[in-house]
């Protein structure tokens, strides 16, 4: 696993220098927003935890953490739907990180089957916040690529 740089208190240091240094929060997680890398489109906003990043950056593809199952997942391991990243890249204070990835199978991030976990949009309709699709269909059938496997 990689050894990432901790507490660099040096605000220049950490918003113009060259140590990677990310901030994970108190559970240990950095936020990670991931687009694809052709195209720009925002596909998914999941958490990493340090083996997560680590794997990440040593592998090319992309893994994370699950904070409902308590686990690391190697994107596209179910789906075939994995995440080859094109680029890391890291905001002003490091503690939050970007992937710009091809996705391969599918073209398909979400667990829905779409190509992106954000497929809705949130409006104001009398008062109360409502959803509505933005016409994003499933690329591929999620009970068939997530079925239990023996």
């Amino acid at each position: 696993m990689i050894p990432f740089a901790h507490d660099i208190a040096d605000k220049a240091l950490l918003e113009d220098g060259s140590v990677f240094a990310p901030r994970f929060d108190a559970n240990g997680l950095v936020t990670a927003v991931v687009t694809d890398a052709a195209d720009g489109a925002l596909l998914m906003v999941a958490h990493m935890n340090a083996e997560a990043l680590s794997r990440t950056l040593e592998t090319g593809t992309a893994h994370y953490w699950s904070r409902s199952r308590q686990k690391l997942w190697k994107k596209g391991e179910t789906s075939g739907n994995f995440q080859q990243v094109v680029e890391v890249l890291t905001d002003c204070d490091q503690d939050t990180v970007q992937l710009r990835v091809k996705v391969a199978g599918a073209d398909a991030t979400c667990h829905t089957g779409r190509r992106s976990c954000f497929y809705r949009t949130v409006s104001l309709v009398d008062g109360s916040a409502v959803l509505e699709s933005n016409g994003s269909e499933p690329l591929f059938d999620p009970a068939e690529a997530y079925r239990s496997r023996s």
